[in-house]
C-alpha cells in the first residue's frame, strides 16, 4: 500500500469520527428548557425530593407510587425528613399538579424538548383541562 492511501484513509477516518463534534459546533442547539415554578412551587422552594434527584428520577418515583397506589392502596408519601404528599398527580392541594399547577409550563415543556410522551396522561386527566 501506498503512504498516499495510508494517509487518505487516516483523514477519511479522522473526519468520519469527528463528523458529530463538527455538526454541533456548526448547527445552533436549542437548550434544556428550564422548568417553569409557578405558585406553590415556586414559594416551596423544595418538591418531594432535590430538585436534580427529581430531574434524574421524577419518573421512577411515579411509577413506585403507582404501584404502591394501586397494589397496596397506600396514599402517603413520607420523605426521609417526614413531609407527606399525596400520591398524586392531580387531586388534592399536597400533590403533583396540586404544586406544579400548569402542566403545559411545567411538564410538557421539557418532554417535548426531550421527545417523551409520558404514559401518566394514558389514564390521567389534568384537571385544568377539564375545565
Amino acid at each position: 500500500m501506498s503512504k498516499n492511501m495510508i494517509i487518505a484513509g487516516l483523514v477519511v477516518f479522522a473526519l468520519a469520527v469527528l463528523s458529530p463534534f463538527w455538526f454541533n459546533v456548526i448547527t445552533e442547539t436549542q437548550a434544556m428548557p428550564e422548568p417553569e415554578l409557578l405558585g406553590k412551587a415556586k414559594d416551596a422552594k423544595k418538591c418531594v425530593l432535590e430538585r436534580y434527584e427529581m430531574r434524574a428520577n421524577h419518573m421512577s418515583l411515579l411509577d413506585e407510587w403507582r404501584d404502591s397506589v394501586v397494589r397496596d392502596g397506600n396514599r402517603i408519601y413520607t420523605t426521609p425528613s417526614g413531609q407527606e404528599f399525596n400520591m398524586s398527580l392531580s387531586t388534592g392541594d399536597n400533590s403533583c399538579l396540586g404544586c406544579h399547577e400548569d402542566k403545559a409550563r411545567f411538564c410538557d415543556s421539557c418532554h417535548n424538548y426531550t421527545s417523551v410522551e409520558p404514559s401518566c396522561w394514558d389514564c390521567h386527566t389534568n384537571p385544568k383541562e377539564i375545565e
